[in-house]
């Protein structure tokens, strides 16, 4: 069992194209974690996650901030309390719209 602070975790920049966003592996590859990893994000004031697609599906949880979910021809608003379901092959990216960090958890399956 692995109980911690999501503090304890490092954050590490996102590479592929985001802006101003860090991202912290909760619960991955090293943990041994069977079948899904979690992740909290924080994406700084004017910050975004890159516009892109992937084959597996991933599901969001926004903890703090305010932002948006954007897709091809939609945009929906996001605060505390929101989630949202990204299915496999849709096209997406996250981005803070308020004065403070932005931060979600996102679950992924496991990497095959």
């Amino acid at each position: 069992m692995k109980v911690q602070h999501y503090s304890e975790v490092e954050a590490e920049p996102v590479k592929e194209a985001a802006k101003n966003t860090m991202v912290r592996w909760l619960i991955a590859e090293r943990d041994n974690a069977p079948n899904f990893y979690m992740r909290l994000f924080e994406v700084g004031p004017g910050g975004a996650t890159p516009h892109h697609e992937h084959a597996w599906e991933h599901e969001v949880f926004v903890v703090e901030g305010e932002g948006a979910i954007v897709g091809d021809g939609f945009s929906r608003k996001l605060e505390p309390g929101v989630f949202a379901f990204v299915p496999g092959g849709e096209v997406h990216h996250l981005e803070n719209t308020g004065a403070t960090p932005l931060k979600f958890i996102c679950l992924i399956p496991k990497a095959q």
